[in-house]
């Protein structure tokens, strides 16, 4: 990464925050687009994350201090949380309490831990498949994402581990074995986006309950859940931590195969020919990040940096550029996609290839500002 980038992305976080706050952020495009009310998400989340690490790496406490303002709006003195509702059983709603370690450990306030241990009571209630598997919503019974392992399992290891003695940490282990079993394809090493354990859903396979594609960010945020899980499971658990590695090298392995010649990858992996196909950038700063974190960590050896840094550099040079008034944009960001629900959503690479391309949106932006933390790493 050149200084020249570096001042590049260093001005674009400027801008992000400058236009920003906990009921406006700029980088929430559904919001936006919807004209909705701020509410606890995933999509402020994952920014959140990417500011508590630049925060980490940099030492400016002006990042803490947003990410804590903007918390702040949400998390209640008796670790309530303003807009978040147990009941709606979502395991997006569990990935923006990730943030609430760092901020107990940094600040000592009770109220985050307060509001963890409401955030884990969701996981007491979550519906399940006959497996053991969370359902991604209840909306979507018998339903497993691969977006849901990350929304859900590093939150739920990293509180058993810290305040309940890792008692279900074996049951964190079991969903990424369910995972395994059911959604990976055994010719390619790719993880299909969706699992039907009914097999009544209409985009999935009658024989294997299967989603018919390998979308992208799905895969994305299913290494990086990999990663982050191995990184909140204790040293004692030896062989679930190795495990979770191990599955970890295969999805980079399987990824490898279809990484393009620019860096990146293509919004459906493995049919880079298709028309309407496109490379992708939030899915390529996932696997970016998931790949250089895992290195630092050891998780992964060091040959597979060059595949992380070249994500990074291809979506640099493709997607960052600059507006005509000198404001910067990260584009090529898929801004939604899932299975069912009311848009007949039915997981082939036309609808994939239909969903709206944003700029700016926190799905790209926060992974992309993560793989920029350990780009900085590793230049240190």
């Amino acid at each position: 990464m050149t200084a020249e980038t570096g001042k590049k992305i260093q001005d674009y976080i400027e801008y992000l925050l400058k236009n920003s706050s906990a009921e406006r952020p700029v980088w929430n495009k559904e919001m936006i687009i919807q004209n909705t009310p701020p509410k606890w998400n995933y999509i402020d989340g994952c920014m959140i994350t990417a500011l508590l690490a630049l925060y980490e790496i940099t030492g400016e406490e002006r990042y803490y201090v947003f990410a804590k303002d903007f918390v702040d709006y949400f998390v209640q003195e008796d670790g309530s949380i303003r807009t978040y509702n147990i009941k709606e059983y979502n395991l997006d709603n569990i990935n923006t309490a990730s943030n609430l370690f760092f901020m107990y450990d940094k600040s000592g306030e009770n109220k985050y831990k307060l509001a963890l241990d409401h955030v884990r009571e969701q996981l007491t209630g979550m519906p399940r498949t006959k497996e053991g598997s969370f359902w991604h919503k209840e909306i979507y019974p018998d339903q497993v994402w691969l977006d849901g392992l990350y929304m859900a399992e590093p939150f739920y290891m990293k509180y058993e581990t810290r305040f309940n003695r890792m008692g279900k940490c074996d049951d964190v282990i079991h969903q990424f074995k369910n995972v395994e079993k059911n959604m990976r394809d055994p010719v390619t090493g790719l993880y299909y986006h969706g699992y039907d354990e009914s097999r009544k859903m209409y985009w999935a396979d009658p024989v294997t309950g299967c989603s018919p594609n390998f979308w992208l960010r799905s895969i994305g945020w299913f290494s990086l859940a990999l990663v982050e899980t191995a990184e909140a499971t204790d040293e004692s658990l030896y062989y679930e931590k190795r495990y979770l590695q191990t599955l970890l090298e295969g999805v980079a392995d399987a990824l490898s195969a279809y990484q393009d010649e620019s860096g990146m990858f293509y919004q459906v992996v493995d049919h880079p020919e298709a028309k309407g196909n496109y490379l992708e950038t939030s899915g390529t700063a996932l696997i970016s990040y998931a790949i250089l974190k895992a290195v630092r960590l050891g998780y992964l050896a060091p040959r597979y940096a060059k595949m992380g840094e070249r994500a990074f550099d291809g979506i640099v040079q493709k997607y960052l550029s600059c507006n005509e008034d000198g404001t910067l944009k990260l584009s090529g960001i898929c801004l939604v996609a899932g299975l069912g629900g009311k848009q007949h959503r039915d997981g082939s690479l036309e609808y994939y290839f239909s969903e709206p391309v944003v700029e700016n949106e926190a799905k790209g932006v926060a992974p992309f500002l993560l793989a920029y933390t350990e780009m900085i790493r590793n230049v240190h």
